[in-house]
């Protein structure tokens, strides 16, 4: 499985800008980045080189953060219904995702699926599907 840090913000002007000057300072390369809002706060999801270094750095800087374990599948394809084929695989087996979201991987140029689930079966279930599971991008 691959470590993202989930971090709350502040959903006002720059907040974004300062948590990405944290990790810039630190030396830490984001490689995907998922940043949602509500009306009071912002949600962001990362994964980056160095999630523990990350974490301490953000901690240190205010921020509430944690790092979760997320699935990062190699969709393959860039085909249409590719990622519909994956969830339908997991909603056949009783797998509740949380949340998803795409990347790509940069050596390969291949769409990534990055997913949550609490299901800890997930990965062998995937892996027995024929997916290809990556632990970095």
């Amino acid at each position: 499985m691959l470590k993202q840090i989930s971090l709350f913000t502040a959903n006002t002007n720059g907040a974004l800008g300062r948590v990405t000057d944290v990790l810039a300072r630190a030396n830490i390369n984001i490689y995907t980045m998922l940043a949602n809002d509500s009306a009071e706060f912002g949600i962001l999801r990362m994964i980056v080189d160095d999630s523990e270094k990350a974490q301490d750095e953000l901690v240190k800087a205010g921020y509430q953060c944690r790092i979760d374990k997320v699935l990062a599948i190699d969709m393959a394809s860039d085909e249409p219904g590719t990622l519909n084929k994956i969830l339908s695989n997991l909603s056949r087996a009783n797998v509740f995702v949380k949340y998803c979201y795409i990347s790509f991987d940069r050596e390969t140029s291949s769409p990534i699926a990055v997913l949550k689930t609490d299901e800890p079966e997930t990965e062998t279930f995937l892996k027995g599907k024929g997916y290809r599971l990556l632990d970095r991008f």
